[in-house]
């Protein structure tokens, strides 16, 4: 049977390529919404942190009608650390569209995604969008994306794929890079022609592969998948398995079945062959797994996604501000919450730390962490999160790590620095080549390499500078890699950071906090240019006596304190460091907080 009617996509390309306006637009112009509906924009980035940063985290999907035919499409993260949303999501489509940044043109992360793609097979429709930007270089791309293809060894047809030209923002496509038409209708047309229908047989025994997993308070989980073979029915007996034999099969019954259209689940009684669905009532479904017909229970492979490669150590907070400002605290509560994150997120590992209160968080990477922190942060929890390390393999007796492979796209006058720092960090130039005013850089370096370098790559290239990783391989440990040139100012003592003591301090580098913030002995206040660190009191008052007024102080001019933000304080932590996340605030402390024995354990 093939499915005329249906068309399945996902979209990919490199972080912030303009993927989630683009949909926006497939959507207005595939009549989902209502001619005088208010629509806001990057509809798809449903999320609080993906609108604040801008950033997709999460593989959404949605549908179009284009000419009485249904498109599914899914929108992917272009971000590196969120590769295994990408990964299973691939597996539900027959076709991608590779989006290309006009200007910036093929990116690593660009290259990790289409690598995927390549290897299952599926059409490409190479998109290359913004081309409106004064920067643009619509006349190279092609050849670009043509060269990225043959070095990631595509098939003939693959070669072959059809490149348009379009603005997502404006909602424009044409053949002509020159010469833009007034609407989005070549990129359907294309979508419509090129990519194959779905096809399958409808008579057959069931197979759904679960490429995702939502999870609803009321309904419990919520898998997602295509089906493969045969069809399906709400209330239908099936058959629960794995291809890696991982689990034990079991039956099961299937109780809500949905369809996606628009941005809706719509409640539906059946479906068939290529249909992209979403179910609830099996209890312990996860990622992988196949749904099949009780009686011939065959489960479809699935990519084992890539491990992850930096780990993180959560604890629950004991600094003596503990409890006073978040509403979950507990190791319990904490431990329950990452369990569950494990429900949705296939790239994360989480285990059970050396104490009872604590817990190792595996993922992709700094990023992918972060968010976690960020999300869990909001909904109420408070804890406290150890400097990142990367994950080493011991591979034939010799100790390997993670290597990634670095773009960076700076002007010509900040060449010099970024090659110092790299060479610092034991980064290997592979290529080197101009870009208009600017330089761009290859390099492989260690993934631990990276850790606290990006604020000091947009110091050194006065924030013009872009900076894109990958992760590459795993190769022999490169020897040691100085964390960080500078020290830590610390609290002396307990209380309340005074305009006086802080004169006195940011003489000494530069501090993190303002007058009236309360302080604990041993929390860090800011930052010391020296690589050692130092005590200072930011507490102390100054002495009145009869012949000194307390309205002197006015005088003293504090420099605006440095704010750091989620991902900034991660990269400051050292060794001896943990970041106390609340709700509320982000504070670095000393793992020993009474100073006399830190100096005693340092002096061992």
């Amino acid at each position: 049977m093939i499915r005329n009617d249906l068309r399945n996509i996902a979209i990919i390309a490199h972080v912030d390529h303009g993927k989630t306006t683009l949909v926006d637009e497939l959507l207005k112009q595939g009549g989902v919404y209502r001619e005088n509906q208010v629509v806001e924009e990057r509809v798809m980035d449903n999320n609080a942190l993906e609108r604040e940063r801008g950033i997709t985290i999460l593989a959404k999907n949605t549908a179009a009608h284009y000419k009485g035919i249904k498109i599914n499409i899914i929108d992917t993260p272009g971000h590196a650390d969120f590769g295994g949303e990408v990964e299973r999501v691939l597996k539900m489509v027959d076709g991608v569209l590779l989006l290309v940044d006009a200007a910036e043109g093929p990116m690593p992360q660009t290259r990790f995604v289409l690598q995927k793609a390549l290897e299952l097979g599926h059409r490409i429709i190479i998109v290359v969008n913004k081309i409106d930007r004064p920067d643009a270089r619509l006349d190279e791309i092609g050849d670009e994306v043509l060269e990225l293809l043959m070095d990631l060894n595509a098939n003939y047809e693959q070669l072959d794929s059809p490149i348009i030209y379009c603005s997502g923002r404006a909602g424009t496509a044409s053949r002509d890079p020159h010469q833009q038409d007034k609407d989005l209708t070549v990129l359907f047309e294309t979508i419509v022609d090129y990519i194959p229908a779905p096809q399958g047989d409808e008579q057959g025994p069931l197979q759904v592969l679960v490429s995702s997993i939502d999870y609803n308070d009321y309904v419990g989980r919520i898998a997602i998948g295509r089906i493969e073979r045969g069809s399906l029915k709400a209330n239908q007996e099936v058959m629960v398995c794995d291809y890696h034999g991982e689990m034990a099969p079991y039956r099961s019954k299937l109780v809500n079945l949905y369809q996606i259209d628009g941005l809706q689940r719509v409640p539906v009684e059946t479906a068939t062959v290529g249909d992209i669905v979403c179910f609830s009532g099996i209890e312990n479904i996860t990622i992988g797994n196949t749904v099949t017909d009780p009686g011939t229970p065959e489960p479809l492979p699935f990519v084992k996604i890539s491990e992850p490669t930096v780990e993180m150590t959560f604890s629950v907070n004991d600094s003596p501000f503990a409890g006073k400002e978040g509403k979950f605290v507990t190791s319990r509560q904490i431990r329950d919450r990452l369990y569950k994150e494990l429900l949705k997120d296939v790239s994360l590992r989480v285990s059970d730390g050396e104490t009872t209160d604590s817990f190792r968080v595996a993922g992709r990477g700094e990023m992918h962490l972060s968010i976690l922190i960020e999300t869990m942060r909001r909904e109420g929890f408070e804890f406290s999160v150890s400097t990142p390390r990367v994950l080493y393999k011991e591979i034939k007796g010799q100790c390997y790590e993670p290597i990634e492979h670095l773009l960076i796209d700076v002007p010509e006058e900040a060449v010099g620095s970024v090659m110092e720092k790299m060479g610092l960090r034991k980064g290997e130039l592979i290529q080197m080549a101009p870009q208009g005013s600017r330089m761009r850089l290859e390099y492989r370096i260690p993934s631990r390499g990276l850790f606290g370098y990006r604020s000091e790559f947009l110091t050194d290239t006065r924030g013009e500078g872009i900076l894109n990783a990958v992760f590459d391989s795993y190769q022999p440990y490169k020897g040691e890699i100085t964390r960080r040139q500078f020290g830590s100012l610390i609290a002396f003592e307990t209380g309340e950071a005074v305009t006086y003591g802080l004169y006195n301090a940011q003489e000494r580098g530069t501090l993190f906090i303002g007058a009236g913030v309360p302080v604990y002995e041993g929390m860090v206040v800011g930052m010391s240019p020296k690589s050692e660190d130092l005590a200072v009191n930011v507490c102390k008052k100054k002495q009145l006596t009869n012949t000194r007024a307390s309205g002197s102080d006015d005088a003293l001019r504090l420099t605006p304190p440095r704010r750091l933000s989620l991902e900034e304080a991660l990269e400051f932590l050292n060794e001896d460091e943990l970041l106390e996340v609340t709700p509320e605030n982000f504070r670095i402390r000393k793992r020993i907080l009474n100073n006399a024995m830190r100096m005693k354990a340092r002096a061992k």
